[in-house]
C-alpha cells in the first residue's frame, strides 16, 4: 500500500492548537515510522508522495489537494496520511469526494495521528461526522468574526490597520494617535489646502522631515493622495462602502478636510501646476493685461515679469529686492501702534463678556440640531431594516447626516473655545496688524507673503515697478475700525 502525506494550514484559521505545516510533516513522518508505513524494502508499503498546502479548505478548489486525488485515481497511491480529517476538508464537496473514493475502494486506507478511522460503516459514519464538525467550525468561526466586526463598527472602531498618523492599540482594541506623526499629517492638509504644493512637493518635503509609512518606507505622491482623501482624519471612516462615526481622536477638522478636497478637485491629480521656489509668482497679476506673474533668475537675482500670454504687454521686469521693499511699505501702512492695539483688545474683552449669553444660546440651539440629526439617523436605520429605503439611498443619506453632525459639533467646540462671532475675527485682525512691522522686518518671505494674503488681496504690478494695493488695504482697515467703534459708540 502506498500512502500520500498531506499537510495544510490556512491564515484564516483562528485555532492556535493547529500545528504549522512543518510540525504536521514532522508528526506524520514519525507516525509513519511508528506504524511501519515506511519500509526499507522498495516493493512493500511506502510513501508515494507528499503535499503541503497553505490555503483554506472552506471551499473547493485547492490545487495540491486536487493533485493528490488525481494520483489516487490513477492508481499511483491508495492511502492518505494526514494529521486530522479537518486538514483534508472543511467543505461538503471535498469531504464527499474523500468518502466516495473510500466507498469505491480507490482509497483503501486513511490514517491520522489524532483521529482513528477504519473502512467500516461505523468508521465512515464517524469520518462523515468529523468532516461535518470541520464545516461547522469554519462556519462558526466566520460568524464570530462577522459578529466581532459588527460590534467594532457599533463602537466606532475601525476594523483594520490604522492609517498613517495613527497606531493600533491591540491591548485596548482601539486606534490611537501617533505622538509624532499626527502633527505631520495635519501639516500635510494645511500645506496642500494653500494650493502652493503638489503631491510630489509634499512627498519630498515630508520625506525630508522623516515621515515614513508603517513599514518604514518613504512616502510617495500616491500615499499623499491617499492621506488627503481619507475621511478617517476628521473622525469618520468607510467600511464596505458605508460611513461610520469613529470614536478615535480626529487629527484635523472637517473644514480643513473639505478645503483639501476642493483643492484636489480644482487642480486634479494629473494637472498639477508646476511650482518653483519663487515666493511671489502666484501672488500678483499684471495690472495692464491681467496675466499671471512669472519669475526668472539671472546673475544671482530673481526678476518678476508678466507672462504675456494674452499678447504683447509693455510691463517690464522688477527685481525681488525692489518688490519686497514696496511690499514692506504697504505693511507699515496697516501696522497698528501697540497702544492702539492694546486699547482695542481691552474693549474687545469687555464686549466678549457682554455677548457671552448669546454664545450660550447659540450652542444650545446647535446642540438641539445635533440631537435632531441623531434621531434622523435612528429613523433612517429603522427604515433600512424594514426595507422602506434601498441600500444606496440609505448610504448616501447616512453620509450626509453624519457629515452635517460633525460640522455642527466642530462649530460648537469652536464657539466654546474661542467664540464664533465678529469679536474673534476682529481680535485676530488687530493682532496681525500690530505684528505687521515686525513681520516686515524679520525678512522671512514666506511669512511675509502669508501675512499680506491675510490683510489684503488683488495684488497687481503695473508701470514696471509700482504695486497697486494700498487702497484696498486702507479701505479694509477703515471699514473694520468704523464697525468696531460704531458698536462701542466711541
Amino acid at each position: 500500500m502506498k500512502y500520500i502525506l498531506y499537510a495544510r494550514k490556512s491564515t484564516d484559521e483562528d485555532d492556535r492548537q493547529i500545528l504549522s505545516i512543518e510540525s504536521q510533516m514532522a508528526e506524520l513522518k514519525e507516525f509513519a515510522a511508528k506504524e511501519k508505513l515506511v519500509m526499507a524494502t522498495p516493493d512493500l508499503e511506502k510513501i508515494a508522495a507528499s503535499f503541503q498546502e497553505a490555503k483554506t479548505a472552506k471551499e473547493p478548489g485547492r490545487m495540491k489537494f486536487g493533485e493528490m486525488l488525481l494520483l489516487i485515481e490513477q492508481g499511483k497511491a491508495d492511502g492518505i496520511l494526514s494529521w486530522h480529517p479537518d486538514r483534508l476538508a472543511r467543505n461538503p464537496i471535498d469531504g464527499g469526494r474523500i468518502i466516495y473514493m473510500v466507498d469505491t475502494g480507490k482509497i483503501k486506507s486513511l490514517k491520522f495521528p489524532s483521529f482513528w478511522f477504519e473502512d467500516t460503516p461505523q468508521g465512515k459514519f464517524m469520518l462523515n461526522i468529523a468532516f461535518g464538525q470541520s464545516k461547522y467550525f469554519i462556519d462558526n468561526l466566520s460568524e464570530n468574526v462577522k459578529r466581532g466586526l459588527r460590534q467594532k463598527l457599533r463602537n466606532g472602531v475601525y476594523p483594520g490597520w490604522a492609517p498613517l498618523g495613527y497606531l493600533n492599540d491591540y491591548k485596548n482594541h482601539n486606534i490611537v494617535i501617533h505622538t509624532e506623526k499626527h502633527k505631520l499629517i495635519k501639516r500635510i492638509f494645511e500645506l496642500y489646502s494653500t494650493g502652493e504644493y503638489t503631491l510630489k512637493n509634499l512627498a519630498d518635503k515630508f520625506n525630508g522631515l522623516g515621515l515614513t509609512s508603517h513599514n518604514g518606507k518613504k512616502v510617495s505622491p500616491g500615499m499623499m493622495l491617499f492621506v488627503l482623501k481619507n475621511p478617517f482624519y476628521y473622525g469618520v471612516f468607510r467600511y464596505k462602502g458605508e460611513i461610520h462615526e469613529g470614536k478615535h481622536e480626529p487629527i484635523i477638522t472637517k473644514k480643513l478636510f473639505d478645503q483639501a478636497q476642493e483643492m484636489l478637485k480644482k487642480r486634479g491629480r494629473h494637472h498639477e501646476k508646476k511650482i518653483h521656489n519663487y515666493i511671489f509668482t502666484d501672488f500678483m497679476k499684471c495690472g495692464t493685461c491681467g496675466c499671471a506673474i512669472t519669475a526668472e533668475k539671472h546673475k544671482g537675482h530673481i526678476y518678476y515679469r508678466c507672462t504675456k500670454k494674452k499678447g504683447v504687454c509693455a510691463e517690464k521686469y522688477v527685481r525681488e529686492e525692489n518688490l519686497t521693499g514696496q511690499l514692506k511699505n504697504i505693511m507699515q501702512k496697516v501696522s497698528l501702534p501697540d497702544d492702539w492695539a492694546n486699547n482695542m483688545i481691552n474693549e474687545l474683552n469687555k464686549e466678549k463678556m457682554t455677548t457671552a449669553q448669546s454664545s450660550i444660546a447659540l450652542v444650545n440651539s446647535l446642540n438641539q440640531e445635533v440631537k435632531m440629526i441623531e434621531n434622523k439617523l435612528d429613523i433612517l436605520l429603522d427604515s433600512r431594516l424594514e426595507g422602506v429605503i434601498d441600500k444606496n439611498d440609505y448610504l448616501k443619506k447616512k453620509e450626509e447626516l453624519i457629515n452635517k453632525k460633525i460640522s455642527l459639533e466642530e462649530k460648537i467646540k469652536r464657539i466654546n473655545n474661542q467664540g464664533d462671532n465678529w469679536l474673534e475675527p476682529m481680535r485676530d485682525f488687530i493682532l496681525r496688524s500690530r505684528l505687521a512691522k515686525k513681520t516686515a522686518d524679520e525678512g522671512d518671505l514666506s511669512r511675509f507673503k502669508a501675512f499680506l494674503k491675510n490683510i489684503g488681496s488683488n495684488f497687481i504690478i503695473k508701470r514696471a515697478r509700482e504695486i497697486k494695493n494700498e487702497f484696498f488695504i486702507s479701505e479694509r482697515v477703515q471699514i473694520i475700525s468704523t464697525e468696531y467703534f460704531a458698536r462701542r459708540k466711541v
